[in-house]
């Protein structure tokens, strides 16, 4: 029996969807244009998405409207700034058995079919988010038109565990071609979740028509209307399906490249992507049921949950923030510094806060050049149609540079980004605090150096406060917060809100060396050097947590971190943590060597030129990749048992929220904590597992 939605078991928990009809009879259709809103009842904040209710509810909808007289045309849109955010995670877990995601992935193929198969001819209007299901049921409809301000558009699916299992891995290949269809399908979900905007869906040649959002769905009903009646003619190019070949080894050797194929959703994917070049519509749809159900039970898909969850209730709502209400208005930004991270921090709290930002150098010449590297980013935002003509000179407005610090008078927050040693920046802030007003916050970008002794010098310490960004500044998601002893709530509660505003997830952490990330980083890094070190080769030790699929191994890591800063990290966690994390002599030596280290031919790969190979020098313990694994595996369990204990975060899920953030930890590892669990890590390691302190 193919399942459709009537055959699905009702969810109390379900939050259900709405599908409301109208009927409209705009001028020169001869018809009626039955219009299909989705609307769980709830605004924007809470997006509408599919359950079995919902999914009833537009089988209903779709009912009524083919029983109604003289209709010519269906539209299915949204409530404001949401279209469907696709299936109703959350009640994933809630399904007892395969048999039951067989029929939810039938379910969906059976209501969407009714809109590509229908004689009436069926329109999407993308007003606002649509995501997996969303996304897909656009895909079905005979035309798309799409709000230029929608956000939050695609196929997320691969990231959690999962691959679109409601017709767009068939559909989206055929539509647009494969190359294109893999990126959006595999490659943005594996690129820290990528996301397509309104502007983008027109040159991919997934929408027919964008129209501005103050009018959207008028100028959207008058287009589909043109269409029905034949004065507006849609035409699509047909796909080359000579290159479907070349363009699947070249996708399978991304997924191999960016996590190893440990990701079964992702090569789950691109089995389906390669069996839409042939296969019927019917053919492909039968083959993404059995995949969803295969994926929904397994554990990659369960652990994402956790994940998932996570990053949503965390992410919104920091662990141990002050109340918001608490938090001062920041009108103007000052940055320390015009390097490159100075520019790129600079760049996001002009883009984010949309307030004057001003950077100081040594000399006007430094300053200039990173004013420079400011406007240039402006530049290809505008190019890249990522910001608007007027929006781009705004910025350009907003951002100045000097030399003389006297421009922070007025300033509400000064971020330093300068070089990092303790002794440069206590000097920055003690040339800057004599400057500021009373209630200007005083912020450092420090990565793991004492936030406390840099502000053992202020005279009003409980207005310094960390904010450490990631590199790079614009597509690394991840903040941590840093507040010492003296660290004032108002203060605390001004960077939470400020992190907010910059659209990044927020992790506090205490005082400590290397914070979260970089430490336990750190640790792994001092694990895989310390195997090297013992005589393991690095072709063996390198590849060691390929099964992980982590973004990148333990070398092309230090490559894009640079030798120096990385032997810098290594000093100070040996000097501040002790021998847990050995001053490596080989990391030492590459970080000294007056040659290149890494091949520039392979480059973003960790891979070592055959000079710096000379540098390395082995001792007589090698280990295998297993073997090196379990040391890196155990040296994470006992450094995040030690950050606990020394209170650097107040639970577990503080860690994995960091670790998926700001390193990349995939969500189908369901958080580090959590796999070290599973894995019987955590509990030899110290003899209980994580999930006990969360």
């Amino acid at each position: 029996m193919y399942a459709t939605p009537l055959d699905l078991p009702d969810f109390e928990e379900e939050v259900v969807t709405e599908a409301h009809v109208r009927y409209l009879e705009p001028r020169g259709l001869g018809g009626k244009a039955a219009i299909i809103t989705l609307d769980n009842g709830y605004d924007h904040t809470k997006p509408s998405s599919f359950g079995p209710g919902g999914l009833k509810n537009l089988w209903y909808a779709l009912d009524e409207v083919e029983a109604a007289e003289d209709v010519k045309l269906v539209a299915v849109t949204g409530k404001p700034f949401i279209f469907l955010a696709g299936a109703d995670i959350k009640l994933m877990p809630s399904l007892e058995s395969r048999e039951q995601g067989l029929m939810l992935a039938q379910a969906g193929h059976a209501l969407y079919k009714r809109l590509k198969d229908s004689a009436v001819p069926t329109f999407a209007f993308i007003n606002g988010v649509a995501l997996g299901g969303g996304f897909e049921l656009a895909l079905h409809c005979h035309y798309r038109t799409v709000s230029t301000t929608a956000n939050g558009l695609g196929l997320p699916e691969v990231s959690i565990g999962l691959i679109p299992g409601w017709g767009g891995s068939q559909i989206l290949p055929n539509l647009i071609g494969i190359e294109k269809a893999a990126q959006v399908i595999v490659g943005n979900p594996l690129n820290q979740n990528k996301m397509l905007r309104g502007t983008d869906l027109v040159p991919l040649g997934i929408a027919d028509a964008q129209f501005e959002g103050a009018d959207f769905l008028e100028e959207s009903l008058e287009w589909a209307v043109k269409v029905v009646s034949g004065e507006t003619t849609v035409e699509r190019p047909e796909v080359d399906r000579s290159v479907w070949p070349a363009v699947m080894a070249g996708a399978r050797q991304l997924v191999d490249e960016k996590v190893h194929n440990a990701s079964a959703a992702a090569v789950r994917a691109l089995d389906l992507l390669e069996l839409a070049q042939t296969a019927t519509f019917e053919e492909g749809s039968i083959a993404e049921d059995e995949a969803l159900a295969d994926l929904e039970a397994a554990p990659q898909f369960q652990s994402s949950i956790y994940a998932f969850n996570l990053v949503r209730a965390l992410g919104k709502r920091p662990e141990g923030a002050p109340s918001p209400g608490l938090a001062k208005e920041i009108g103007k930004v000052g940055v320390v510094g015009a390097g490159l991270m100075a520019g790129q921090i600079a760049l996001m709290f002009a883009r984010r806060l949309e307030v004057p930002v001003v950077m100081t150098d040594l000399d006007e010449e430094r300053a200039r050049k990173g004013l420079e590297y400011v406007r240039a980013e402006i530049d290809k935002l505008e190019a890249k149609g990522r910001t608007s003509k007027l929006k781009a000179a705004k910025l350009r407005a907003l951002v100045s540079a000097s030399a003389d610090k006297s421009v922070y008078a007025d300033c509400d927050l000064v971020i330093e980004a300068v070089f990092e040693e303790l002794g440069v920046k206590q000097a920055v802030f003690a040339e800057i605090e004599p400057i500021i007003g009373d209630e200007c916050l005083l912020v450092t970008n420090t990565s793991g150096l004492s936030v406390t002794a840099m502000g053992s010098k202020l005279a009003r310490p409980e207005r310094l406060v960390g904010m450490h960004f990631f590199n790079p500044v614009a597509v690394m998601p991840l903040v941590e917060v840093i507040a010492t002893d003296k660290t004032d709530d108002e203060t605390l509660a001004t960077a939470y809100a400020v992190a907010k505003k910059l659209k990044k997830t927020a992790v506090g952490s205490a005082d400590r060396p290397a914070f979260i990330v970089n430490r336990l980083l750190g640790r792994m890094l001092a694990e895989v050097t310390g195997a090297v070190d013992a005589g393991t080769p690095i072709e063996v030790a390198d590849v060691a947590l390929d099964e992980l699929g982590l973004p990148m191994r333990p070398f092309a890591l230090l490559e894009l971190v640079g030798l120096r800063v990385a032997w810098h990290l290594c000093q100070h966690l040996n000097e501040d943590l002790g021998p847990r994390f050995p001053a490596s002599q080989n990391l030492r030596r590459m970080a000294e060597a007056d040659f290149p280290v890494f091949d520039a031919s392979a480059k973003g790969k960790g891979r070592l030129t055959a000079e710096a190979k000379g540098l390395i020098e082995l001792g007589g313990e090698a280990s295998s990749a297993e073997e090196v694994k379990e040391r890196v595996l155990k040296g994470l369990a006992e450094e995040v048992r030690f950050m606990l204990d020394e209170g650097v975060v107040p639970s577990p899920k503080q860690v994995d929220l960091a670790m998926i953030m700001g390193a990349g930890f995939p969500f189908w590892l369901g958080g580090l904590t959590p796999y070290l669990d599973r894995e019987g890590i955590s509990t030899a390691v110290s003899g209980s597992p994580f999930a006990a302190k969360a």
